[in-house]
């Protein structure tokens, strides 16, 4: 099928991000060649290594728990589920999510685990999305200017740029709330655009103590995803000062939460590619990393999608 010159420059724009990815990975292991050795060695390092491996897995459904907690609250406007079919469709959008592209698979999921009222559904999952995507700007905003600082050689006139403007991204999403009504209405009143209204109809229904809840929400789970990340850290036998453990697992999220909007493969490679970025300045090796990432993946991505998968499976039979 031929595809419009904006999709193309879309593709393509995404096949060089994802080649970029490799490449950098690439790069890295080149200089530093995967060593099992090491990371057995490592591994031999960790004391009590079930506590951190527990803590790891027991994270997991709290996690994705404050994320079906979120759905909950914002779906209340549409059509009010009890949390445990808001857990299921959750999970269904993660396994969907897995093999769609950017929000796609994780908001058909949801939709198609309900009922009635899907159009205005997807609304819902956008605000969601949304709510996620501007926590981990905020969380990112505070990260980035504390890595400068422990890596000097960073704190280039694009650096402190890059701090202005995720300051600029954290107060410009404190002025859409207090605007979002008047804005929404006044982009309802455009004719090409009122096709689309049944989509947002719904941002403009939630209450300040709707959004304020549903932000809480998603800031635990930010924070339980984090803790995550550390414990898959400590897990593996890596040891960093808090302030940099912090810094570091803000900015990676930071970046995991961006770039899969401009990937071909969803977040393939972007913790990865982020983790080796950031903590190498520490002198960590690469196998190392490598290792902790693809731990906090299995556990927290995989894990979930296998279990989303009976989700996906009883939407067939329902549509059938």
């Amino acid at each position: 099928m031929a595809l419009k010159p904006s999709k193309k420059i879309l593709f393509w724009g995404k096949i060089v991000v994802f080649a970029g990815l490799v490449a950098y990975i690439g790069h890295i292991l080149q200089q530093q060649p995967f060593d099992g050795d090491t990371v057995h060695r490592q591994l031999r390092t960790v004391s009590h290594p079930g506590y951190w491996a527990a803590g790891l897995l027991l994270l997991t459904p709290i996690n994705w728990g404050f994320e079906a907690l979120k759905w909950q609250i914002l779906l209340r406007r549409v059509q009010p589920v009890s949390l445990i079919q808001a857990y299921q469709g959750v999970l269904a959008g993660v396994s969907l999510g897995f093999a769609l592209p950017a929000q796609l698979g994780d908001t058909a999921g949801r939709v198609l685990s309900l009922r009635a009222h899907r159009t205005e559904a997807v609304g819902a999952s956008l605000v969601s999305g949304g709510m996620q995507f501007y926590v981990a700007i905020v969380f990112g905003a505070i990260a980035w200017p504390l890595h400068l600082a422990q890596v000097p050689e960073r704190s280039t006139p694009a650096g402190i740029t890059l701090v202005v403007l995720l300051a600029l991204l954290s107060g410009l999403g404190i002025g859409f709330g207090l605007v979002r009504r008047p804005l929404l209405n006044w982009l309802e009143r455009r004719t090409a655009l009122r096709r689309f209204t049944s989509y947002w109809i719904v941002a403009q229904q939630y209450d300040d103590w709707e959004i304020a809840q549903a932000l809480g929400v998603a800031a635990l789970r930010y924070l339980t995803f984090s803790l995550q990340f550390y414990l898959a850290l400590r897990l593996i036998g890596i040891v960093l000062p808090p302030d940099v453990a912090a810094a570091g697992i803000g900015l990676v999220f930071l970046v995991k939460t961006i770039a899969p909007a401009f990937n071909l493969l969803s977040d393939l490679g972007i913790r990865e590619a982020a983790a080796l970025w950031v903590f190498t300045p520490f002198g960590i090796s690469a196998s190392v990393l490598l290792t902790t990432t693809l731990t906090l993946w299995l556990v927290n991505v995989l894990l979930p999608v296998l279990i989303g998968l009976i989700w996906v499976w009883k939407l067939k039979l329902q549509s059938a």
